[in-house]
């Protein structure tokens, strides 16, 4: 014991961070992260030195509501299955992350995430086919007259 009162704003602050520790930037409190941590729809814009993507206030809102999803073990494809301290977890990216949120929160080492490309699903956010001929590209860019003829 050192004499000093209890100090409650930091106890808080300490429970904040151990519930809510992406709504802490640098140890301090990050207003606009707890926002959409908690659901809010906001337009993060002071946000530094973080990665930003199409569609991520969406990710927000979406990681936001519940999911009635459950993962089922598939031993007869898994090796040592009784025996090892690793998963192989196959699914849609965000959705198991919300499965294993309840469970497995602050118990998980590290996650590996494989990002979906070359689906070939055209309800995929980002275009993942990119093969075209030179003829397409050559229009697409703008370097054609109407009557065929490179313009540079």
């Amino acid at each position: 014991m050192d004499g000093k009162s209890l100090d409650i704003t930091e106890e808080r602050l300490n429970k904040l961070k151990e519930i809510l520790p992406d709504a802490f930037t640098e140890g301090k409190i990050d207003w606009e992260k707890l926002q959409a941590t908690l659901g809010e729809d906001i337009d993060l814009k002071n946000e530094r030195y973080v990665l930003n993507w199409a569609g991520k206030s969406d990710a927000f809102r979406v990681l936001q509501s519940s999911t009635t999803a459950t993962l089922v073990p598939c031993k007869e494809e898994s090796v040592g299955f009784d025996d090892t301290e690793n998963i192989f977890i196959e699914g849609e990216n965000l959705e198991v992350l919300k499965v294993l949120q309840k469970s497995y929160f602050g118990k998980i080492k590290m996650i590996y995430i494989d990002p979906p490309y070359n689906t070939g699903n055209d309800k995929f956010i980002y275009p993942d086919k990119f093969s075209e001929t030179r003829d397409e590209y050559l229009s697409r860019i703008g370097d054609r007259d109407e009557t065929g003829y490179m313009t540079r």
